[in-house]
């Protein structure tokens, strides 16, 4: 189990330094199916790799699927705007510039709409309304 942790540990340093953040390693302790353990440590063994670069290896693709995915994305940009995930967490999990553009459309949404009223002594089209027959149109 150390193994995994220091895999774990390894991965997170290496999304940390994505992210901006310290390349230190954190113990990380978790629970895993014996299964999975064993299918991990043969794998290692075939490789030659420590089955803790295995772990972070296969954390850290898992992690990079996600974040690229436009349902991930959907999903974090929705929770910010509904104020359940503050900035720092949506840099995390979408990167910086992500964040950034983010937090503009959040700031922009927020913003009080101008009262003006409509004009009412404009006619827009000066009654010269030009109808465009278009290729659907015909196949009526």
């Amino acid at each position: 189990m150390c193994a995994y942790a220091a895999t774990v540990t390894r991965l997170c340093a290496e999304l940390a330094h994505r992210t901006g953040e310290s390349d230190d390693p954190r113990r990380v302790h978790f629970q895993s199916p014996e299964y999975l353990v064993d299918r991990l440590a043969a794998i290692a063994d075939l490789f030659d790799k420590d089955r803790t670069d295995l772990l972070v290896e296969a954390i850290r693709e898992y992690i990079e699927d996600t974040a690229d995915s436009g349902t991930f994305q959907e999903l974090v940009a929705t929770k910010y705007y509904d104020d359940q995930l503050e900035f720092e967490t949506v840099k995390q999990l979408a990167g910086a510039e992500t964040a950034q553009r983010l937090r503009l459309l959040k700031a922009d949404l927020e913003d009080e709409p101008l009262d003006i009223a409509a004009p009412d002594d404009a006619d827009v089209y000066e009654d010269d309304v030009t109808t465009v027959v278009t290729a659907a149109d015909d196949d009526r």
